[in-house]
């Protein structure tokens, strides 16, 4: 930022301003009724309310193939998040599903990330929803990296977080007013571990930045926490499925939702992390202690080889691009 000694702000034209590198390769937005595939007008305008008070709810796909991934349960956790904020709905399946696709093909990339954006839209610099006639649209394409796994073969370390529980329906709505998750990843990042994890005000598991969590514990049952104080992830119901099934096999004694204390953590056989860019990730420490053996294990195996074979090969879950 320049001095606040200068006598004056020069105005700028187009012409004046450097150009700007996105990591984004291809962007929908319904404000300009189309898709754009140059960085400088990758823009949402200043005055949609996403920008200066977080009101809009987002999703985020991943293409892996050519294919996108359990659309349809992206699909409807982003109707559910609108309902919560009052949020006029989005388009149906059908035209975000022709948006989705045909935003991915002009990034060029059969494997990516797409972020969807359904915002109260532009309006005015004020807080009332009431001063935007409509909502607006963004779908966004960008880079799709490696696994956490992929890249950290030897697994992940976590601590608890000291970031309060969101609330209610806040926890449970993936609303675009992230402050307490990017400061729940800062905290990981200036703590020198890869996650960490909230608990609510009674001593209960939560979820991390943006991932969920589950625990094997010593009596070979994997737990994830109840549903009323996190947002239940579309990977995590994926994976609880494999998991009954594992259950049938031996590997596991069962699978529940209820209360997972902090204690649970510490004699827990595995600690699990479940994510659409995380995948099945195997947390190796805990608050500097091992989990389990300290190398990821068997039931982190099992569930990462089934997910892995259903992204890839489930026609079912598969949207091809």
């Amino acid at each position: 930022m320049q001095s606040a000694r200068m006598e004056s702000i020069p105005h700028l034209t187009r012409d004046d301003v450097p150009a700007y590198c996105s990591p984004v390769r291809a962007l929908y937005s319904s404000v300009y009724g189309g898709i754009v595939t140059d960085p400088e007008l990758m823009m949402i305008p200043v005055d949609d309310h996403v920008v200066h008070r977080g009101d809009g709810v987002f999703e985020t796909v991943k293409a892996v193939g050519g294919a996108l991934y359990n659309l349809p349960g992206h699909f409807a956790r982003l109707r559910r998040s609108a309902e919560f904020i009052v949020l006029g709905p989005p388009p149906d399946d059908a035209v975000l599903t022709v948006i989705v696709r045909q935003t991915v093909r002009a990034a060029g990339r059969p494997d990516a990330l797409v972020r969807i954006l359904f915002t109260r839209g532009p309006g005015s610099m004020g807080v009332s929803p009431y001063d935007c006639p409509r909502p607006a649209l963004y779908v966004a394409a960008y880079e799709l990296p490696p696994s956490f796994m992929a890249r950290h073969p030897d697994g992940a370390t976590a601590l608890p977080s000291a970031i309060p529980v969101k609330p209610g329906g806040f926890a449970r709505s993936k609303i675009c007013n992230y402050l307490p998750n990017m400061l729940m990843k800062k905290e990981a990042v200036d703590q020198g571990v890869d996650f960490v994890f909230s608990f609510d005000d009674q001593g209960g598991l939560a979820e991390s930045a943006t991932e969920n969590v589950g625990v094997v514990g010593a009596d070979g049952r994997l737990r994830v926490p109840k549903a009323s104080r996190i947002l239940e992830g579309t990977t995590m119901y994926r994976v609880l499925a494999f998991a009954e099934g594992l259950a049938g096999d031996g590997l596991l004694t069962g699978v529940a939702r209820e209360r997972i204390a902090r204690d649970d953590l510490a004699s827990a056989r595995e600690i699990l992390i479940f994510g659409t860019t995380t995948d099945v990730t195997a947390v190796v420490a805990f608050d500097g202690r091992p989990v389990g053996t300290g190398t990821p294990g068997p039931v982190f195996a099992a569930l990462s080889q089934r997910l892995f074979a259903d992204i890839r090969g489930n026609p079912a879950m598969r949207t091809v691009v």
